[in-house]
């Protein structure tokens, strides 16, 4: 016989069938009861054993973490929040698991605890949950570059480039460390690497993406991007997926609106379709709000903080105009911004949160950036001041979105190349680009897991990734 995924069982079981369940124990109580999860949703599904009927071996057994083989008829549950059980006629042990070693016991464990077990932690509630979701942003997205016309592009995860220019990059070598090769000037001579050249691992797949735009028309990227940034904030991590769309014949403001779109598209998507694993989330976060001070507590919970995005449109205003904000508000005047309020300054968490949370009480973009504060590849405007950039911001977390009209000028290109020392002959096909039937064109980048940790409610990055890597961190 198949088995039968608990999630099924659960949507479209008729009572008095034979199933086959196969998961995992979760608590077996009064030498009867046995709780099993399969992974497929966050409910378990209890399992009645005769205990007279069954061996003291297979009982001892039954202990948290082992896995099971249960055949027998789905029958109406007596007990409490179910409403179905299984009356096992066949109990087989399929993996043991010793009780004395097993770290996953019946009872609250700290998230902290947790990541030293990352190889078990996806069996937690927790976990789980945020697992089944990471899983529906990850199709949904797929799913609306899809309808859009959008073509998927795989680009180079090994790269000469480095699309920030903030060179923070992993090197990728195949050289003995060891033992470096040296050129005359004493110098590690890279003309003997693999590559022949210094490469990194890609913080960014966009400048690869932008030529897939300037053949395809709309492309996107959806893969890993790494950076070697020193950072140990609950919002960084050393490898992360990016998504990021290139659009072809694109400006800036229909940048924001595919941007808006696509957030909306997601979010209700996670709305509609894990309603059990967002309950469970939204039950949690509101546990652990009650243990902050007052005046740290959110004022949504985790469903209400999604259908707050889904119901407004988002406020669109200049930086310049955020600043003028930010200057004339309470908190700036009786100094309790941490950092100061200055035209020119890249805006800080607590800035963004306060525009979004405290002063339009929606979320917004903030366009026209400093170009001194952004890359060398997004368009200047005529003001020579700024260029066009926009970052979407969202209760909670602030900027979930970066993106920017890009620089389709040569000589633009260059001479902001140059004033920001990034090197032309490294990039020289980016420039040809430029060459060769420029376009007009825009995209944007959507950090997975950041959007991940804002959709369930993470308090931290590292809890939304299976084996998060961080500094001092590769363990698994």
């Amino acid at each position: 016989m198949k088995r039968t995924p608990i999630k099924k069982i659960f949507s479209s079981g008729k009572l008095g069938e034979r199933i086959l369940v196969k998961g995992w124990v979760r608590t077996f109580r009064n030498n009867q009861f046995i709780s099993i999860n399969d992974g497929s949703t966050i409910n378990n599904i209890q399992a009645v054993i005769d205990s007279s009927q069954t061996s003291e071996d297979i009982k001892a057994k039954l202990n948290p973490g082992a896995s099971v083989s249960v055949l027998g008829a789905l029958v109406e549950s007596l007990g409490k929040g179910q409403s179905f059980e299984v009356q096992v006629e066949k109990l087989d042990i399929l993996g043991e698991s010793d009780p004395q070693v097993y770290p996953l016991q019946p009872k609250k464990h700290s998230l902290e605890f947790l990541r030293e077990k990352s190889h078990l932690r996806p069996r937690t509630n927790t976990i789980g949950s945020v697992l089944r979701i990471r899983n529906e942003v990850a199709y949904g997205i797929h799913q609306f570059f899809y309808e859009r016309g959008f073509y998927y592009l795989n680009t180079p995860i090994i790269t000469g480039s480095d699309a920030e220019g903030a060179g923070e990059t992993f090197r990728v070598t195949n050289f003995d460390i060891e033992n470096l090769p040296l050129d005359e000037e004493k110098k590690v001579d890279f003309k003997q690497d693999f590559f022949g050249k210094p490469v990194n691992l890609t913080v960014s797949g966009q400048l690869e993406a932008e030529a897939g735009a300037m053949s395809l028309g709309n492309v996107y990227t959806f893969g890993p991007t790494f950076r070697a940034e020193n950072s140990n904030t609950s919002r960084h991590l050393a490898e992360f997926w990016m998504i990021e769309p290139e659009m072809a014949f694109v400006e800036l403001e229909e940048n924001i609106e595919v941007a808006e779109e696509m957030l909306k598209y997601l979010i209700k998507r996670v709305v509609e379709n894990c309603n059990d694993d967002l309950e469970f989330l939204d039950k949690r976060l509101a546990d652990e709000e009650k243990t902050k001070p007052e005046k740290d507590r959110s004022e949504l919970g985790l469903v209400e903080k999604l259908k707050f995005v889904l119901e407004n449109e988002f406020e669109k205003i200049s930086y310049s105009e955020a600043i003028d904000i930010l200057k004339n508000s309470k908190p700036n005047k009786k100094k309790k911004f941490k950092f100061p309020v200055e035209w020119g300054i890249d805006l800080q968490s607590e800035h963004e949160r306060f525009l979004v949370e405290k002063h339009f009480k929606k979320p917004i973009v903030v366009y026209d950036y400093p170009k001194g504060i952004k890359a060398f590849y997004m368009k200047q405007n005529d003001d020579g001041k700024t260029v066009r950039a926009m970052d979407v911001l969202f209760p909670g977390i602030g900027e979930i979105i970066g993106g920017s009209q890009r620089e389709e000028g040569l000589d633009k290109l260059k001479t902001r190349m140059q004033e920001m020392n990034v090197l032309q002959e490294d990039l020289w096909w980016y420039l040809e680009l430029r060459k060769f039937g420029t376009a007009p064109h825009s995209g944007f980048g959507l950090g997975f897991e950041r959007f991940v940790q804002f959709v369930t409610g993470m308090g931290n990055i590292r809890d939304v990734c299976l084996f998060p890597r961080f500094p001092q961190h590769a363990e698994f």
